[in-house]
């Protein structure tokens, strides 16, 4: 089944070297398995890294980057498609149409936007794609602390808290994702965002 990957991540490389080093590996990772990746069509820092890693494996590589970001001149300019948006809102809902599930990698507070965004809307039930972290050397360990606290203060349900699926490692993670768009009816609906 081929499927189309979404991941969000830092436009820049981060302090462990091993975020750059792992992005790459899961982009080959998602081309081997035939999948292709959307992603914000950035050349710079793990968003690079992610979409080098695809290519450099044959894959397909879909950027959705706003038009402000394009002018900036750090879009990616040899990718399979480059879609060039107006605005950040409209980047995300593009990528989330796109998308059959999404992986968020080590990243900032974009990053962080983006992955809370998507994983509401699944809450919603305005999409049942899956959401994961990779969890790279233990950086999202703080943040997963802070769910449960968040969990057990009364503010997530357990239904909503296992909708994010985490693991360290990539073949693992792209696994759990593979089940689970197998189980999804990949159903979107952005009239009720």
């Amino acid at each position: 089944m081929a499927t189309t990957l979404c991941v969000f991540c830092g436009s820049r490389k981060g302090a462990n070297p091993r975020f750059e080093k792992v992005a790459f590996e899961l982009g080959t990772a998602i081309a081997a398995q035939g999948s292709s990746l959307v992603y914000g069509g950035g050349s710079v820092g793990l968003m690079g890294a992610v979409a080098e890693g695809v290519m450099s494996a044959g894959g397909e590589v879909t950027g959705v980057i706003p038009e402000s970001l394009f002018k900036a001149e750090v879009a990616h300019q040899q990718l399979t498609s480059l879609e060039v948006v107006p605005d950040m809102h409209a980047r995300k809902a593009r990528m989330a149409s796109l998308a059959d599930a999404f992986i968020a990698l080590p990243g900032g507070i974009g990053t962080f936007e983006e992955l809370f965004e998507i994983w509401t809307w699944a809450q919603l039930g305005y999409h049942d794609k899956p959401v994961a972290l990779l969890n790279v050397d233990n950086f999202y360990g703080p943040l997963l602390e802070f769910l449960d606290h968040t969990r057990r203060q009364g503010f997530i349900q357990d239904q909503c808290r296992s909708l994010l699926r985490v693991d360290e490692e990539i073949p693992a993670l792209l696994e759990q994702l593979n089940q689970a768009i197998d189980h999804s009816g990949n159903r979107w609906s952005p009239e009720k965002i």
